[in-house]
């Protein structure tokens, strides 16, 4: 929440998600004017659990609200994590590990970019594993059959819980996991996603292909096993112990199939969902290690260092708080954003999005569409403009920003308000 007051998000993604949560507690389709004019936010991703966020949106209707709530899911995740550590390791040690859960790497990049809708897979996540791991398997999978509807791509994880729970005896039960997630994975791309889209697609689909050597084409290059040592390193490598971390192969393999590497590097929200398997897996790989009448030395040091060394490691990677509150400068650029209207239809730059998302229909700068301008858009026209003084090359180069905002006099915008290094644009006609 701190970085939204200093002005540090982004409208990519945290004003698209507040725009669809506003439309569902508005009772409207979750449409995001950022996406494009009445661009459908389930024609992109299939995450309609977004609803559930509607009732609080609706009390406290701001960006930041999703940001406090994406980090009491990931508070929330925490105890079934720590449940079942103190349950297997005894208090201090599951504390430990808990400890080390809730800071660990990968929630805490999440929670740094912005707010995404695997924030609410991650508890889901975490209820499923912990199930699997004490063997109650229709549990498990019913706790993550709602998966289906955060994204299309955690199908993954509910398949691989069926086929755990299959090769475990429960085999109807598992076969039913596999097929509704094959279904429904199925189900959200082909059809529904399609429907919805602008262009009649499944996005994301272009990002497969079989081009190339399979088995090239998901190994390398070598940074992707960067990112398997960095999810590995907490757990001391013990989490390969537990078969908890067969449930870490399918979410991997499908991140590095694709060729872009923002999707398998260590960055941004990716490895959220991957966490509560990890520490899980980390329990349970210890608890066989102390499994047993006589346990050798070498297993007892192990399982009473681990624990300690997970914590320090998540310490020694998690950001320190930054307590600074907003700059002499944002609060400026805020001044000017103030002179917009509530209601206004507003052509944002990027960074600016999302304080303005909560109060009026924003599209993304440089994209603009006129008021009157004659022909088909697909982009909600703007009669206002909040742009930076000193923009950056998102989601164009800045040569092309600034040729944009140099031409906007001739285009009927005045200027209505600066400071802060944002400058505010109202049409007035030609």
């Amino acid at each position: 929440m701190p970085r939204q007051w200093r002005m540090e998000t982004s409208g990519f993604d945290l004003g698209i998600f507040e725009q669809g949560v506003r439309a569902y507690a508005g009772l409207t389709a979750p449409v995001s004017t950022l996406k494009g004019a009445g661009f459908n936010l389930l024609g992109d991703h299939f995450s309609p659990l977004l609803v559930l966020l509607a009732p609080v949106y609706r009390l406290v209707p701001a960006a930041a609200t999703l940001l406090v709530v994406q980090a009491l899911l990931f508070a929330l995740s925490c105890v079934p994590v720590t449940g079942l550590a103190v349950e297997r390791l005894g208090r201090w040690r599951g504390v430990a590990v808990g400890s080390a859960y809730g800071l660990s790497w990968g929630l805490c990049r999440a929670a740094r970019f912005d707010f995404h809708e695997v924030a609410l897979a991650v508890p889901l996540i975490a209820c499923a594993v912990a199930a699997l791991a004490r063997g109650r398997y229709r549990a498990a999978v019913c706790w993550a059959l709602p998966l289906l509807l955060v994204k299309e791509d955690q199908g993954l994880i509910l398949a691989g819980i069926g086929v755990y729970v299959f090769c475990r005896g429960r085999r109807r039960l598992g076969a039913a996991a596999v097929l509704a997630a094959v279904a429904g994975t199925l189900l959200a791309v082909l059809v529904v996603v399609p429907a919805l889209n602008p262009g009649g697609v499944w996005t994301y689909g272009s990002n497969g292909g079989w081009q190339g050597d399979p088995l090239t084409r998901l190994l390398l290059p070598w940074p992707k096993w960067g990112t398997v040592a960095l999810l590995l390193a907490p757990t001391a490598f013990v989490a390969l112990r537990s078969p908890l971390a067969l449930l870490l192969v399918l979410p991997l393999a499908c991140r590095f199939w694709t060729p872009a590497p923002t999707y398998w590097s260590a960055g941004q929200h990716y490895n959220a969902v991957l966490m509560p398997v990890l520490f899980l897996a980390l329990v349970d790989g210890l608890h066989r290690l102390r499994a047993g009448t006589a346990v050798p030395r070498w297993r007892r040091r192990v399982v009473a260092a681990v624990p300690a060394l997970a914590l320090a490691f998540a310490l020694a990677l998690a950001p320190l708080p930054d307590p600074a509150g907003p700059s002499t400068a944002v609060r400026d650029a805020r001044r000017t954003l103030a002179v917009i209207p509530d209601g206004a239809t507003v052509a944002a730059a990027n960074r600016l999005a999302p304080q303005l998302t909560d109060r009026c229909t924003v599209s993304l700068f440089p994209y603009l569409t006129f008021p009157g301008a004659t022909g088909p858009s697909w982009r909600p026209e703007a009669r206002w403009v909040a742009a930076e003084d000193r923009p950056g090359d998102f989601p164009v180069p800045q040569s092309e920003q600034l040729a944009l905002l140099a031409a906007l006099p001739g285009a009927g915008y005045r200027v209505a308000a600066t400071g802060g290094g944002v400058t505010v644009y109202q049409w007035t006609g030609n």
